[in-house]
């Protein structure tokens, strides 16, 4: 095994940091992978934290949003999700206990009626993976 690491340039010390790292970082609730074209990574609505529950709740009634930005059109410049044309999705933010500022989570809805949304996904990770909200 030593010598695995050495061809790979890893100490001891390092594999250990890097194993230990590895079950927290696969410890992501609600999200079950980083969605690609097609939408491949699902969450089910009831395993949403709370908050996300409570912004898909509002989407559907179209407000009131709490941050101006609520709403705006998405551009999907990740390409992450579906393409469609410009203006189809539109992001959310989801409130992050603790944090002052907007934070890193977002629902992103797409449709041509912004409160019956063909599909919504949940980002917890600010746009790096998207998982498709179920219900």
């Amino acid at each position: 095994m030593v010598q695995s690491l050495r061809k790979l340039g890893l100490t001891l010390g390092t594999a250990a940091l890097l194993a230990c790292a590895a079950p927290v970082a696969q410890a992501r609730p609600a999200q079950e992978g980083a969605v690609g074209i097609g939408g491949d990574s699902v969450v089910a609505w009831s395993q949403l934290p709370a908050e996300a529950r409570a912004t898909e709740r509002l989407i559907r009634v179209g407000g009131p949003f709490p941050y101006q930005k609520d709403g705006s059109v998405f551009g999907n410049r990740e390409r992450l999700l579906p393409r469609q044309s410009r203006g189809f999705y539109r992001e959310y933010t989801v409130k992050t206990p603790g944090v002052r500022h907007r934070g890193a989570r977002r629902i992103v809805c797409g449709g041509r009626q912004p409160t019956q949304p063909e599909a919504c996904y949940y980002t917890q990770d600010h746009y790096a993976s998207f998982s498709r909200i179920v219900q």
